[in-house]
Order: C-alpha cells, then structure tokens, then sequence
C-alpha cells in the first residue's frame, strides 16, 4: 500500500510516527498496569490530625490512613504509598497524576464537585473554633469582631470565614498547616482557629491549653476525591468504602478517631444510591448492590 500511495521519505515518516504510537500505547499499558497491581497511591495533607498524623518513626496514623489501608485490603492491592500535598495544591496535585486519588476526607460542595468526582461522603462535617481555654468563650460570631482567625489555606474553613470577613469585621490569616494554625493560636498571634469539630476535639485533648468553642452546623459531608477521568476507581472503591459502612467499620473509626458515636441513621452506617454523592456534579445513578466479603 505504501507502494502505492508514498514517496520513500513519506512511507519512513509514517513508520516513525506508527511505530512512536505504539510505545505510547505501550508505556500507557505499563503505567495502567502497575497502577492495578501495585500500592494504592494516595495524596493528604499529613499533619491534620486527628485524619492524618505522622508518627516520629516516619509511619502514619488517623481516620483517613486506617481507612486507606482497609480500602488497599478489600480491592487487592498490595497495600498503600501516601504522598503529603500543602491542601492549597491538593487538586492541581491530583490533576497532575502525582496519586491516584485525594484520600484525605474532603469537604463535599458544588464548587469542587464541578471538576472532580467524590465517593458518597462517609462521615458528616461540622466547624468548630479552637481557642485558649483562658480566652473569652465564643458564643455567637459578633464574639469574633476585630479578632484574628487562623485556617489551613485553601480548605472550606478559610473560603467560610473569609466570606464572612466584611459581615463580622474579623482577620483572617492562613497557613500552610492547620497544625500552624493551631500554633497561632498558641502563640497569641490568633483568637481562633477553624477546623472540624473532629480535628479541634482531637486537638484539645492533645493540649490542656486549648478548648473548643463555637460549633457551626454545616450540613455537609466528607468523601474521597478522583479525576474526572477515572470513574472506574472512584467507583471501585466506593464499593468497598459501602462494605465498611455496612460492617460498622467506618463508625467504628470515627468514634474512635473523631470522637463521634455514629447512630443507626448516621452517614458512616447509611449506603446511597448510584456512586457518588447524590444531587452533586457527577454523581452516577446506576444501581449496584456491593458484594462484600
């Protein structure tokens, strides 16, 4: 054929272009491939306890790590690589193919869900103000006029108070860490820092120096976070995060990690409909019953 229709020069060229075609198909085939079989790799911002902690022999521990490794079990890799990210670049991590998916639980909202897919959330998601236990409590937000607040930059906690700034006349200053944040307010360079009431529990019991206060019910849940273009794993491992639902695995971690008891109706023990979080951006609504081991 190419006898037919090409100049020698031409017939080379598109040899060249077929045959650098197929070692892009074939490096694409290797990278799925290990992918598949190798450690579920995982992006976090480490240090926000109580989710992700780093242990002083370099291991981790929290929620969010427990319930990756029991994920990694349950859909047969052969355990998990976990990649700490600042929050602020979490998203353009995960965009950048630096980990599979963003395990550390994420606020689920319109806004983000607009350009990355989430599991059904596992857990609810209340604020809650850290403050010193010698501080004013916080009783109602006008508390908080012409006070510094701290937050973890980027997250959902930074856009709530810094959409309320102008309203309550407060300061806003964000860190890289929410454990930063938290040493702000240590350090009397902040009143308040805003968290989850799971991170500011798990932090006032760690230091008799801090107290929460004020609780903001916000109605949300928390899930995991994909590409857009890998339906196919967020899916997978929705199925096995319904598995831990159903055997009381993930309310057995958020009570034992954020302090929560979980109740019969409780996100943590309830399956939904399709795969991801109904009524948001891609949620699929295909029906599937979880076949749990």
């Amino acid at each position: 054929m190419f006898a037919l229709c090409c100049t020698p020069i031409v017939r080379a060229r598109i040899l060249a272009r077929v045959a650098l075609a197929a070692l892009v198909i074939a490096s694409l085939s290797v990278v799925q491939t290990r992918a598949e079989t190798g450690p579920l790799v995982a992006g976090a911002d480490v240090g926000n306890a109580p989710y992700i902690i780093a242990k002083p022999d370099g291991t981790y521990d929290g929620f969010d790590v427990e319930r990756l490794a029991e994920l990694a079990r349950r859909i047969g890799r052969p355990g998990y690589q976990l990649v700490d990210q600042q929050w602020s670049g979490i998203f353009a991590g995960l965009n950048a193919k630096r980990f599979e998916f963003i395990m550390a639980s994420t606020v689920i909202t319109p806004e983000r869900a607009e350009s990355v897919l989430f599991t059904e959330g596992d857990h609810e998601n209340d604020y809650r103000f850290l403050i010193l236990k010698s501080s004013a409590p916080i009783t109602k937000l006008e508390d908080l006029k012409g006070k510094v607040i701290a937050v973890n930059q980027g997250n959902t906690y930074d856009k709530w108070v810094t959409d309320r700034a102008e309203q309550y006349g407060w300061k806003v200053e964000r860190y890289a860490k929410n454990e930063d944040a938290v040493q702000a307010v240590l350090a009397k360079r902040a009143y308040a820092n805003l968290a989850s009431t799971g991170a500011t529990a798990w932090t006032a019991t760690k230091n008799p120096r801090l107290v929460g206060s004020l609780i903001i019910e916000s109605g949300q849940n928390k899930g995991m976070v994909f590409r857009k273009d890998d339906a196919a794993l967020r899916n997978q491992i929705e199925v096995a995060l319904e598995c831990m639902k159903l055997d009381g695995t993930i309310a057995r971690l958020q009570a034992k990690w954020l302090g929560v008891e979980a109740g019969p109706n409780a996100v943590a023990r309830q399956v939904k409909p399709g795969y991801g979080e109904p009524g948001m951006p891609g949620f699929d609504p295909t029906e599937h019953t979880p076949k749990c081991n």
